[in-house]
């Protein structure tokens, strides 16, 4: 069948290009309801990735946070009409001791590899995992963000030791506030702290039990584990303060991506015996356990529903560029196209 996807062939320059798409009988036909703009994504769209990876990614479809409707499953592993989230990691072999998304070999949608602006997608059913019926489609749209925090505390759990007291999070965005969203939720008896840079955007954590101005901390705050969700040039100052007010043997989860190299301070890195955990992306085991918490605990998604900046209705390809500028301009929450092209 003939199958339009919509590619980013330059910055800020859709086109659709029409695919003759093989069916095969091991896979579920969705369109996309759905989709969540990522800062990844505006990396490209604005051509702040670099030049080098703009001229060998593109033209790509954008998007890997999505959720779609199943139109067609000879698997039978989905009613036709189930919601599901999508699955963006794509592993091309079996590890007994790396996780898919870790592989060098698996594929990640929109980075190299067709993202979810397609009008259908064509998807092994393990690459699906399926909405409980009252799920909130706006905030299904970015569980795979979701699922970046939930795969980070399962690293976490494997190696920290046992005295969680007081989590600290680095980041007043979104990543920051699913981040510590969770932890109240997975630790219920622990306190969770968060510092940050923005009032306004500190002003929306009621949930969590301190916030502090990056700028303004208490010399005798301690946390005993801290979650970096920067990223970008702020890591570098972030995962300094981290070291610097986190316990003797801490484990820092670093979550924030950063273009640019970031200096280390190892010194007191090696006197403390800080652990720091690499965390990125996840794969479908994390997509499947985000569901399941986010079904255990509906109140999470009341909170969640804040994260919910502006929705965009998107019939035609002009409305996709309008959906990323306004996107650009948007100082809290994730945009949300609705997918109606």
């Amino acid at each position: 069948m003939i199958n339009q996807t919509y590619r980013l062939v330059s910055a800020r320059q859709f086109e659709v290009t029409y695919k003759d798409k093989e069916f095969t009988s091991g896979q579920v036909v969705v369109r996309p309801t759905h989709l969540s703009i990522c800062a990844a994504d505006q990396r490209y769209f604005t051509g702040t990735r670099g030049k080098e990876a703009m001229d060998k990614k593109l033209p790509m479809a954008l998007i890997h946070e999505g959720v779609g409707k199943v139109m067609y499953d000879p698997t039978g592993t989905f009613k036709v009409g189930t919601n599901v989230v999508m699955v963006p990691n794509i592993p091309n072999e079996e590890n007994e001791f790396i996780a898919e998304n870790y592989l060098r070999s698996s594929y990640f949608r929109s980075s190299g590899f067709d993202g979810f602006m397609q009008d259908y997608m064509f998807m092994n059913p393990d690459r699906l995992v399926a909405l409980p019926e009252q799920m909130n489609l706006h905030v299904a749209a970015f569980i795979e963000l979701i699922t970046i925090a939930v795969h980070a505390m399962s690293r976490f759990e494997r190696v920290a030791h046992q005295k969680r007291d007081v989590f600290g999070v680095w980041g007043d965005g979104n990543l920051g506030f699913i981040t510590s969203l969770i932890l109240k939720k997975r630790y219920p008896s622990c306190r969770v702290y968060v510092f940050g840079k923005n009032q306004y955007k500190l002003e929306h954590f009621s949930f969590v039990d301190e916030v502090y101005q990056i700028n303004d901390i208490p010399k005798e705050v301690r946390v005993d584990h801290a979650f970096e969700c920067v990223g970008g040039r702020g890591s570098e100052s972030a995962i300094e303060q981290i070291i610097d007010f986190t316990q003797p043997e801490a484990s820092v989860a670093l979550l924030g991506v950063s273009e640019y190299p970031v200096k280390i301070a190892t010194r007191m890195i090696l006197e403390k015996g800080i652990i720091l955990i690499g965390s990125s992306r996840s794969g479908s085991k994390d997509f499947a356990n985000t569901v399941n918490l986010l079904n255990e605990f509906p109140e999470i998604i009341d909170y969640l529903e804040t994260l919910i900046g502006t929705v965009h209705t998107v019939r035609r390809i002009e409305d996709i560029g309008k959906a990323f500028e306004e996107d650009l301009t948007s100082s809290w929450g994730k945009t949300i196209m609705k997918w109606e092209i």
